[in-house]
Order: C-alpha cells, then structure tokens, then sequence
C-alpha cells in the first residue's frame, strides 16, 4: 500500500524537478562598459513577474508614506533629485538598451532614516535622513542614485527572488515526499523584503558601485564622491543622539549594503578608470 500511496507524490515531485530546470534561465543582464562587470545570472523568475510585484510594492510605500504625511514634503530637495535622475537614466543605455525606457520614478520620503534604493524596473526612493544628516553634495547624491540604479539594471532582486523560489522548489519537492505542505510564495512581499530587509552580497554589492561610478562619470558627476561618500559613512558623520540623528545606531542604508575593508580602495580604483568618461561629459556640457 504504502508503494502506491507514493506514486502520485514521485510524479509530483518529477514535475517539480522539470518545471524548475526548464524555466531557470543563464542570462547576462547588462552590457560590462568600462567597469567590467560581466557575471552572467541564473534567473527562474522573469523580469515581467519581479517588475509588476516591484511596482505594486513601490505604491504600497508611497501609500503609506503618503497616509503618515511623509511624501514629498520637501519639494525643493525633491526636484533635486529628479533633477539628478533626469541627467543619470539617459545614459543606462550604456549598460542596457532599454533601461532608459523604463517608467522612472523618484519620491522623496521624510524620515531620520539614511536610506535609498531603487527597486525593479526603476522606482527610487531617498529618505530625506541620508540626504541631510550626511550633508550629500549632489555628486554624493549621484553616487548613491548610481549604485541604486545599478541593482535594478543587474536586475539583483530578480537573481534573489529566483534563489528564494529555487529554495522554495527544494521545500516543495521534499513536501512531496514527506507530505509537508510547501510555502506559498509572495512576489510583492518578496520583492519589499529584498529592498528593505536582506542585505546584499558582496557580488552584488561591488558590481552597484562599480556600475554606479560609471553611471554618475557618465551624467557629468564626480565618481570620486562615491569615496567621499563612504568615508562619511566609516566615520559616521551623523548627529548625536539628541540632534536629529541617531547616533551609534546602524544606518538602514548601511545595513542592507555591506561595508567591507576593500571597499573604499575600489571604490577609487573604479572612480579613477572612469575618469575619462567623467571629463568628457563636463566638457560638453
């Protein structure tokens, strides 16, 4: 009895198995350009999927930031921003040829937090926090737009989201077997996880900032203010506790972006290559 009972679970789990390995993808997102990054990808889910859950989760956090009185309240900083996307996603083409048709989108949420990012498809956010308890130049603005602009042309959270169901495929093939139910998958909630809650590897941390510097050279920034910017960040030019700021606490854009020891020195090996591009949009501007 018990060989019969487990002839519909094999089967299910075999389907499991194919559905995976067919529908997993080796893709290489972006062009390398003068930085050199070229990893190529393993994606199960697909860019329409991410980027539809990406802008559902985009106006569930305006909604709220909207409900609480925090959008773009200040309308001066915000046209800076956009001002500064305006001169940056022009030139994702670089990288990808249909990035600069993406539907971009940037708001600025007020809150004491030091945070950005940029979720699938091309919706940014900055909190008001990083911009002011770190006193960012606008060259320091487009380090941080370029290294979040850079995660959504790597597509980062689409590879995530494909580790997560890859992971969710292995529960649910052991559920077949064991008759555990396996766990529903959530692309909206997965998508927000991955932008506010998991840190980012080391890989993908180092293809943003390199991708990032090129990304601000090319609009006309200073790539050496991504150094600028993350020795703020090591030294924690922040105010105390008491004076807006939240001292010794982990900033919420440092905690999802790892520091490491090496970061810094690459940061002004890739700023200096990019150089060349950097002056050649100063001078025809």
């Amino acid at each position: 009895m018990l060989r019969f009972s487990l002839i519909p679970d094999m089967k299910r789990l075999v389907i499991l198995l194919a559905v995976g390995l067919a529908a997993c993808q080796t893709v290489r997102t972006t062009q390398p350009g003068v930085v050199g990054v070229e990893r190529e990808q393993s994606m199960l889910v697909s860019s329409a999927s991410i980027n539809s859950a990406a802008d559902q989760a985009y106006r569930k956090t305006l909604s709220e930031a909207q409900r609480k009185g925090q959008l773009n309240r200040d309308s001066a900083q915000l046209e800076r921003l956009r001002a500064i996307a305006r001169r940056m996603t022009p030139h994702t083409g670089a990288f990808r040829s249909d990035a600069p048709g993406w539907h971009w989108e940037v708001n600025l949420i007020t809150s004491k937090q030091i945070n950005a990012w940029c979720m699938p498809g091309g919706k940014i956010a900055f909190y008001t926090g990083l911009i002011e308890r770190l006193k960012l130049s606008d060259d320091e603005i487009a380090a941080v737009m370029g290294h979040e602009i850079a995660h959504a042309l790597r597509e980062h959270a689409r590879e995530r989201a494909s580790q997560a169901m890859a992971q969710s495929i292995g529960i649910a093939v052991i559920g077949a077997a064991t008759r555990v139910p396996g766990v529903a998958m959530d692309l909206t909630q997965l998508v927000i996880d991955v932008t506010f809650n998991l840190p980012n590897s080391r890989t993908d941390e180092m293809e943003a900032d390199r991708i990032g510097v090129e990304l601000a050279a090319r609009s006309g920034y200073d790539p050496r203010a991504a150094v600028t910017l993350w020795e703020k960040m090591q030294r924690g030019d922040q105010p105390a506790q008491g004076q807006g700021g939240g001292g010794g606490e982990m900033p919420q854009w440092l905690s999802t972006h790892p520091a490491h020891a090496t970061r810094i020195a690459d940061l002004k090996v890739y700023s200096q290559r990019v150089m060349p591009l950097y002056e050649q949009a100063r001078a025809t501007r």
